[in-house]
Order: C-alpha cells, then structure tokens, then sequence
C-alpha cells in the first residue's frame, strides 16, 4: 500500500521499543483489510510522555499500543479507562474518540489467556504462580482471576510499593471468586510451596530480555515437576535463560509471542471494528 495524504497513524510507544514486531502484525493487517493506515513504533523518553499523548489526537491517529515502562504512565493523560483497564491499573491500548477523547483498555490479559489455548496450557480451576506486579502481572492476574482460576500466587522483590500492591492484590480478589496472596519474592520457601502447587510459572518481569539474557526471575528450580508449565512473558529472545531450564527439565514452555498476537488481536479490533488476519499474521509472528 502506498502512503498517501488520506494515510493515517498507528503506533507503539515504548523504551525499548525498536526491537518489536508489532509494525509487522499491524500493518500486514491493514493491508489485508484495505485500511489506509501505518503502523510506526517510538522510543519515547519519559519526558517526552506527555507531549506524545497529546499528539494522537493532533495527528489524527488511529489508535496507540503502550509497553514497558509507561503502561501505568499513561493513565493521567487519558479521558476514560475501560473496566478491564481499570482494574488492572495499567493500559497497553489507547482508542482515540472521534470527539477527541482518548480511552485507556488494556488487553493484554486476554493475550495470555487466548495463548494459552494454542498451547494446550488448561488452568481455569486449578494454581498458578505468577513473578511480577506490573502492567503485564496485573493483567495476566485479573484476567485469570475473571476466567476462574481457583488460586494466584503473586511474587515480588518486596519494595517501596509492595502495600499499594497488595492493595491491588486484594482488590481483584474481592471482584472474582479466586485467591490471590503477594509474597515476597526472597521467600524461597513459600516460592517453592507455591511451585509444587502450581500448573503454570509465569515470569511476567522482564528479567532474562535482551541484553540481559543471563538473567532468571528466580534461582532455585528444585521445586520443577512434571505437571508444571512454564510461561515468560519475554519474546525478545525467543528461549529466555528460565525456558531453556525449563526445557531442560522436561516442562511445556511457553514464550510471549502469543500474548503479543492476541492481545494485539484484540486491539486491531478495538482500532478499526475489523479482525486481525490471522492467518496471515500468526505465521509471521511466529517466524520473525
């Protein structure tokens, strides 16, 4: 497709945000659906946030993804939050009204549970251990908790904002019918109970991301069996170092990429009332 002077704009805003893969998902959807539009992503410094915001309605933008770090940064700047994004406390999509107005959803949450269907990954009913109390955590949190999983156990580094945390921690479980403890993540032991218990390790930090591929969220595996499968949120790169130990060990891994197709699904929708091609995107995602 030609760019032309009826072209509009759609784009990632992030730091890192070179190394993503939605311009490709984005715009080999707006061509599938004759859609006059470009997918662009930015590396937005902290304090360029503000002025970025205010710039999507002035382009005339037509809809915005938001990663790492400014998926909670950008709630004071919009108009409106959706319920699923008011809950969760962070936005990974922004919708702009025709009158002006910019709406705040957050679909990441959906991304991982549609994932996890592709991945033959069943958990409604059962435990699972999440690392992380971010945007990405929360989301994956309160979606889980909706969709009836019976138990969440949440670990943190425990820090200045492990009260407000546990706040949020209690507040989705008051709105579903799951438990949700947040533990410190220095609590060996009780990460190990945790484990044992658990059908699914979520690493939802972006400890192990490039360049910093060394890195696990944890250190002790020993609490590893056979009915645990592990799940990192990281797609850059594709085998962190906590899914080769997993592999080693024999366990069902799952990488990010399909939280990034779907919940990139989902926003597409939210975008343009269209549905993502997937079969044309998922196979791109996949081999990118």
């Amino acid at each position: 497709m030609e760019v032309t002077g009826y072209t509009r704009l759609a784009g990632l805003i992030a730091k890192p945000a070179r190394h993503s893969i939605s311009p490709l998902m984005h715009n080999t959807a707006f061509k599938a659906n004759n859609i006059d539009a470009v997918y662009l992503s930015f590396e937005v410094e902290k304090e360029q946030l503000p002025q970025f915001i205010k710039g999507i309605s002035a382009f005339g933008m037509i809809g915005v993804n938001v990663s790492m770090p400014y998926k909670l940064a950008v709630i004071p700047y919009l108009d409106e939050l959706s319920e699923a994004a008011t809950l969760i406390g962070a936005v990974n999509t922004i919708v702009p009204q025709k009158d002006g107005r910019l709406v705040g959803h957050n679909t990441d949450g959906s991304g991982f549970m549609r994932s996890l269907v592709d991945s033959n990954v069943e958990i409604i009913g059962e435990e699972i251990t999440v690392i992380g109390t971010g945007g990405a955590a929360t989301a994956i949190c309160v979606q889980a908790a909706l969709d009836g999983v019976q138990k969440i156990n949440v670990f943190n580094r425990q820090g200045e904002f492990f009260t407000q945390k546990q706040q949020k921690i209690n507040e989705i479980a008051q709105k579903s019918q799951c438990t949700l403890s947040l533990t410190d993540l220095a609590d060996g032991k009780a990460l190990n109970k945790a484990l044992g218990n658990s059908k699914l390790l979520v690493n939802a930090t972006d400890v192990g991301m490039k360049p910093n591929e060394a890195q696990t969220p944890i250190q002790d595996f020993s609490a590893f069996h056979d009915d645990l499968a592990v799940y990192d949120v990281i797609y850059n790169p594709r085998e962190t170092k906590l899914i080769q130990i997993a592999k080693e060990k024999g366990l069902k891994t799952v990488n990010g990429l399909g939280m990034l197709l779907y919940q990139g699904t989902y926003a597409f929708e939210l975008w343009t009332g269209k549905k993502m091609p997937l079969e044309i995107v998922k196979p791109l995602v996949a081999n990118s």
